[in-house]
């Protein structure tokens, strides 16, 4: 059986994922469609050697085409404006916003983790924060095998995750000109923020990676933090997490578990200086972990190191797995 897909806001840096992938995936597609804003529709992007137009995101182009799965990155506003529009039309929405994904009716999901959530879909499904996706792929088989009370991040997030703006910044910061995108040079620098401060102190997109992580575990009792760092990397975020986990392990036992969990590539060897590193693994779909080791200064600490490409498993990968969950439980 194929389907019909439709990527809203293909023309941007997840859109080309999306594209990338579904062709990668051989993603059962019997139509694709294209939409983006008024600026880019017209313009032609392939699909299988084939020349697509993209199309003006209207309820017009919308209504008689039967799409089955709409995959958006067009951002909040968009999603919020169309995302219903889609569904109404019989669509599947899976969306890479932020705009539903605290919504209690709108399932949160990372397939390796959480991917019979989407029996509760009502039309909408929400692709979790990048940091976050990669997060809970490498928390996952801890939290199965030995409960998790407390995380603390640290995130090292390259500028391909603030878009075609970020990628632009470092890209002409190194020559000298000044930001555009960022609130300070990114080049030759660390930015410690990444989206606008609250109230509390915190960046939004430190409350996202705290209120999604309980989320997807659905566990409010999970105590964490979090600090998110932009840096001068093109591809790949990497992250430094901290566990308290609620039983005793031993290290071996760990790599054990690392190296037979699915989705992710162990890579520890710190003998021959191996480990994860962000320009190893753009165009990787896998989540990488390494540098595992013991926290001493409480019972049950734990260390990892772990790294992803976010444009990838982080944004647009995650959203076709999540419809390829759709077609492997027959739920269309």
């Amino acid at each position: 059986m194929s389907y019909n897909v439709a990527v809203v806001g293909a023309t941007g840096m997840v859109g080309r994922q999306f594209i990338s992938i579904l062709e990668e995936r051989n993603f059962p597609i019997n139509n694709i469609y294209f939409f983006s804003s008024s600026r880019s529709a017209g313009s032609i992007l392939k699909f299988k050697n084939t020349d697509i137009t993209v199309e003006e995101l209207n309820e017009d182009n919308i209504k008689n085409k039967k799409i089955d799965f709409a995959l958006f990155s067009a951002g909040g506003d968009t999603s919020l404006a169309f995302a219903k529009i889609f569904v109404k039309y019989g669509a599947i929405v899976i969306d890479n916003s932020s705009a539903f994904r605290m919504d209690p009716n709108v399932p949160l999901v990372v397939p390796e983790v959480n991917g019979d959530d989407i029996l509760n879909h009502k039309g909408i499904i929400a692709n979790p924060n990048c940091s976050t996706i990669q997060a809970m792929v490498a928390l996952k088989p801890l939290y199965d095998n030995y409960g998790i009370n407390r995380i603390i991040y640290s995130t090292y997030q390259a500028v391909s995750g603030a878009g075609m703006g970020g990628f632009k910044d470092l890209e002409e910061g190194v020559t000298g000109k000044a930001p555009q995108k960022f609130t300070s040079p990114i080049a030759f620098n660390v930015i410690p923020q990444i989206d606008s401060f609250l109230d509390n102190g915190y960046t939004k997109e430190e409350m996202k990676m705290i209120n999604e992580t309980k989320k997807i575990f659905h566990d409010d009792a999970l105590k964490i933090t979090a600090t998110t760092v932009r840096v001068p990397v093109y591809h790949g975020h990497s992250e430094s997490i901290n566990i308290e986990l609620k039983t005793s392990f031993n290290i071996e036992d760990i790599f054990n578990l690392y190296n037979s969990s699915n989705g992710i590539v162990l890579k520890d060897d710190i003998s021959n200086n191996i480990y994860p590193m962000p320009i190893d693994i753009a165009g990787k779909d896998e989540v990488y972990v390494g540098r595992i080791r013991r926290d001493f200064s409480l019972d049950n600490g734990l260390n990892i190191w772990v790294v992803a490409d976010n444009i990838r498993k982080g944004a647009a990968l995650n959203a076709i797995q999540i419809a390829e969950c759709f077609i492997e439980k027959k739920l269309i």
